[in-house]
Protein backbone atom coordinates (compact mmCIF):
# COMPACT_ATOMS: atom_id res chain seq x y z
CA UNK A 1 0.00 0.00 0.00
CA UNK A 2 1.36 3.26 -0.82
CA UNK A 3 2.48 5.59 2.50
CA UNK A 4 -0.30 8.00 3.88
CA UNK A 5 1.99 10.67 2.36
CA UNK A 6 0.55 9.64 -1.36
CA UNK A 7 -3.14 9.95 -0.01
CA UNK A 8 -2.77 13.05 1.07
CA UNK A 9 -1.83 14.75 -1.95
CA UNK A 10 -4.17 16.61 -4.46
CA UNK A 11 -6.82 14.29 -6.48
CA UNK A 12 -5.02 15.78 -9.49
CA UNK A 13 -1.84 15.04 -8.24
CA UNK A 14 -2.32 11.60 -7.02
CA UNK A 15 -4.38 10.87 -11.01
CA UNK A 16 -0.82 11.79 -12.41
CA UNK A 17 1.43 9.97 -10.48
CA UNK A 18 -0.57 6.83 -10.80
CA UNK A 19 -1.35 7.23 -14.52
CA UNK A 20 2.85 7.70 -14.64
CA UNK A 21 3.37 4.57 -13.41
CA UNK A 22 0.40 2.85 -15.41
CA UNK A 23 1.96 4.10 -18.26
CA UNK A 24 5.61 2.45 -17.17
CA UNK A 25 3.72 -0.90 -16.35
CA UNK A 26 1.90 -1.04 -20.04
CA UNK A 27 5.27 -0.71 -21.74
CA UNK A 28 6.96 -3.24 -20.17
CA UNK A 29 6.84 -5.99 -17.84
CA UNK A 30 7.51 -5.07 -13.63
CA UNK A 31 10.61 -6.26 -13.73
CA UNK A 32 11.84 -4.11 -16.63
CA UNK A 33 10.04 -1.03 -15.83
CA UNK A 34 11.52 2.17 -14.41
CA UNK A 35 11.28 4.53 -11.75
CA UNK A 36 13.20 6.98 -13.79
CA UNK A 37 10.65 7.22 -16.40
CA UNK A 38 7.75 7.35 -13.81
CA UNK A 39 9.28 10.37 -12.17
CA UNK A 40 9.85 12.00 -15.40
CA UNK A 41 6.44 11.00 -16.91
CA UNK A 42 4.59 12.49 -13.60
CA UNK A 43 7.36 15.66 -13.29
CA UNK A 44 8.39 15.04 -9.48
CA UNK A 45 11.68 14.13 -7.42
CA UNK A 46 12.99 10.60 -6.95
CA UNK A 47 12.95 11.39 -3.41
CA UNK A 48 9.31 12.20 -3.85
CA UNK A 49 8.51 8.80 -4.93
CA UNK A 50 9.77 7.05 -2.06
CA UNK A 51 7.58 9.52 0.28
CA UNK A 52 4.56 7.65 -1.67
CA UNK A 53 5.92 3.94 -2.76
CA UNK A 54 8.44 2.01 -0.89
CA UNK A 55 9.21 1.29 -4.40
CA UNK A 56 8.15 0.23 -8.06
CA UNK A 57 6.52 -3.36 -6.77
CA UNK A 58 4.28 -0.98 -4.39
CA UNK A 59 2.96 0.94 -6.54
CA UNK A 60 2.35 -1.78 -9.19
CA UNK A 61 0.36 -3.99 -7.25
CA UNK A 62 -1.46 -0.94 -5.82
CA UNK A 63 -2.76 0.23 -8.96
CA UNK A 64 -3.76 -3.63 -10.22
CA UNK A 65 -5.40 -4.38 -6.52
CA UNK A 66 -7.52 -0.48 -7.73
CA UNK A 67 -8.11 -1.84 -10.97
CA UNK A 68 -9.86 -5.44 -9.82
CA UNK A 69 -11.49 -3.62 -6.90
CA UNK A 70 -14.27 -2.12 -10.36
CA UNK A 71 -14.04 -5.41 -11.65
CA UNK A 72 -15.11 -6.57 -8.45
CA UNK A 73 -17.82 -3.85 -8.06
CA UNK A 74 -18.80 -4.87 -11.59
CA UNK A 75 -19.64 -8.90 -10.31
CA UNK A 76 -21.56 -7.81 -7.17
CA UNK A 77 -23.68 -5.63 -9.85
CA UNK A 78 -24.66 -8.52 -12.34
CA UNK A 79 -24.84 -11.06 -9.42
CA UNK A 80 -28.14 -8.90 -8.70
CA UNK A 81 -28.46 -7.93 -12.50
CA UNK A 82 -28.89 -11.97 -13.28
CA UNK A 83 -30.73 -12.80 -10.16
CA UNK A 84 -28.43 -14.70 -8.03
CA UNK A 85 -27.05 -17.00 -10.86
CA UNK A 86 -23.60 -17.34 -10.09
CA UNK A 87 -22.41 -19.05 -13.68
CA UNK A 88 -24.19 -16.22 -15.61
CA UNK A 89 -22.76 -13.26 -13.53
CA UNK A 90 -19.12 -15.05 -14.32
CA UNK A 91 -19.94 -14.66 -17.87
CA UNK A 92 -21.08 -11.20 -17.49
CA UNK A 93 -18.24 -10.24 -15.70
CA UNK A 94 -15.32 -11.92 -18.70
CA UNK A 95 -17.38 -10.09 -21.23
CA UNK A 96 -16.95 -6.94 -19.63
CA UNK A 97 -13.40 -7.22 -18.88
CA UNK A 98 -12.62 -8.21 -22.42
CA UNK A 99 -14.01 -4.60 -23.52
CA UNK A 100 -12.49 -2.89 -20.73
CA UNK A 101 -9.18 -4.24 -22.39
CA UNK A 102 -9.97 -3.33 -25.81
CA UNK A 103 -8.56 0.16 -24.56
CA UNK A 104 -5.09 0.17 -25.49
CA UNK A 105 -4.12 1.37 -21.99
CA UNK A 106 -5.68 -1.49 -20.53
CA UNK A 107 -4.65 -3.87 -22.43
CA UNK A 108 -1.19 -3.10 -22.45
CA UNK A 109 -1.39 -3.21 -18.64
CA UNK A 110 -3.24 -6.20 -18.33
CA UNK A 111 -1.10 -8.12 -20.98
CA UNK A 112 2.07 -7.65 -19.10
CA UNK A 113 0.18 -9.02 -15.91
CA UNK A 114 -0.83 -12.02 -17.47
CA UNK A 115 2.22 -13.05 -19.70
CA UNK A 116 4.22 -12.13 -16.65
CA UNK A 117 1.85 -13.56 -14.22
CA UNK A 118 3.14 -14.78 -10.51
CA UNK A 119 1.22 -16.18 -7.27
CA UNK A 120 1.08 -12.60 -5.83
CA UNK A 121 -0.35 -11.19 -9.23
CA UNK A 122 -2.78 -14.20 -9.31
CA UNK A 123 -3.55 -13.35 -5.11
CA UNK A 124 -4.09 -9.69 -6.09
CA UNK A 125 -5.97 -10.73 -9.20
CA UNK A 126 -8.52 -13.04 -7.50
CA UNK A 127 -8.46 -11.24 -4.08
CA UNK A 128 -12.12 -10.53 -4.11
CA UNK A 129 -12.74 -13.98 -4.82
CA UNK A 130 -11.47 -16.09 -2.12
CA UNK A 131 -13.01 -17.00 1.14
CA UNK A 132 -11.20 -14.72 3.50
CA UNK A 133 -11.50 -11.60 1.33
CA UNK A 134 -15.30 -12.63 1.74
CA UNK A 135 -15.25 -12.85 5.30
CA UNK A 136 -16.06 -9.31 5.81
CA UNK A 137 -19.13 -9.59 3.48
CA UNK A 138 -19.55 -12.96 3.02
CA UNK A 139 -23.05 -12.88 4.28
CA UNK A 140 -24.24 -10.38 2.24
CA UNK A 141 -22.73 -11.65 -0.69
CA UNK A 142 -24.19 -15.19 0.11
CA UNK A 143 -27.74 -13.27 -0.03
CA UNK A 144 -27.24 -12.26 -3.68
CA UNK A 145 -26.12 -15.59 -4.79
CA UNK A 146 -29.01 -18.24 -5.42
CA UNK A 147 -27.73 -20.90 -3.95
CA UNK A 148 -30.69 -23.19 -5.09
CA UNK A 149 -29.34 -23.40 -8.56
CA UNK A 150 -26.02 -25.03 -7.08
CA UNK A 151 -24.97 -28.62 -5.65
CA UNK A 152 -23.44 -27.53 -2.79
CA UNK A 153 -24.57 -27.87 1.02
CA UNK A 154 -22.98 -25.04 2.66
CA UNK A 155 -21.03 -21.46 2.52
CA UNK A 156 -17.68 -22.86 2.91
CA UNK A 157 -18.74 -24.55 -0.32
CA UNK A 158 -19.97 -21.68 -2.11
CA UNK A 159 -16.21 -20.07 -1.89
CA UNK A 160 -14.66 -23.23 -3.21
CA UNK A 161 -17.08 -22.52 -5.80
CA UNK A 162 -16.53 -19.11 -6.14
CA UNK A 163 -12.89 -20.12 -6.08
CA UNK A 164 -12.61 -22.51 -8.86
CA UNK A 165 -14.72 -20.32 -11.60
CA UNK A 166 -12.03 -17.43 -10.41
CA UNK A 167 -9.42 -20.07 -11.46
CA UNK A 168 -10.67 -20.84 -14.73
CA UNK A 169 -11.36 -17.71 -15.48
CA UNK A 170 -7.71 -16.01 -14.90
CA UNK A 171 -6.81 -19.10 -16.98
CA UNK A 172 -8.23 -17.88 -19.82
CA UNK A 173 -7.57 -14.41 -19.50
CA UNK A 174 -4.00 -15.31 -19.84
CA UNK A 175 -5.08 -17.95 -23.06
CA UNK A 176 -6.76 -14.68 -24.37
CA UNK A 177 -3.35 -12.57 -24.20
CA UNK A 178 -1.10 -15.41 -24.57
CA UNK A 179 -3.16 -16.67 -27.67
CA UNK A 180 -3.78 -13.51 -29.21
CA UNK A 181 -7.64 -15.08 -29.45
CA UNK A 182 -10.56 -12.91 -31.00
CA UNK A 183 -13.28 -11.72 -28.64
CA UNK A 184 -15.90 -14.04 -29.91
CA UNK A 185 -13.43 -16.96 -29.57
CA UNK A 186 -11.98 -15.95 -26.28
CA UNK A 187 -15.62 -15.46 -25.07
CA UNK A 188 -16.76 -18.99 -26.78
CA UNK A 189 -14.09 -20.93 -24.76
CA UNK A 190 -14.83 -19.43 -21.47
CA UNK A 191 -18.87 -19.76 -21.96
CA UNK A 192 -17.76 -23.76 -22.97
CA UNK A 193 -15.72 -24.67 -19.54
CA UNK A 194 -18.02 -22.46 -16.82
CA UNK A 195 -20.96 -24.67 -18.99
CA UNK A 196 -19.38 -27.71 -17.97
CA UNK A 197 -18.61 -26.85 -14.30
CA UNK A 198 -22.37 -26.14 -14.42
CA UNK A 199 -23.36 -29.47 -15.44
CA UNK A 200 -21.01 -31.14 -14.00
CA UNK A 201 -18.63 -33.77 -15.74
CA UNK A 202 -19.49 -37.05 -13.58
CA UNK A 203 -22.14 -39.28 -15.19
CA UNK A 204 -24.04 -40.97 -12.60
CA UNK A 205 -24.29 -45.13 -13.45
CA UNK A 206 -27.75 -46.12 -14.56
Amino acid sequence: MPNQTFFNLPKEKRELLIQSAKKEFSRVPLSEASIANIIKSAGIPRGSFYQYFEDKEDAFYYILEEQMKLHHQFFFVALKKKDGDLFESFIDIFQHMLKEFKNQENIDFFRNVFLNMNYKMESKFTQGFNKNSFDEQFSNIIEDIDVKKLNISNNEEVAHVIKIIAAVTTNNLMQYFAKKVSYDEALKNYTLEINLLKKGLYKESE
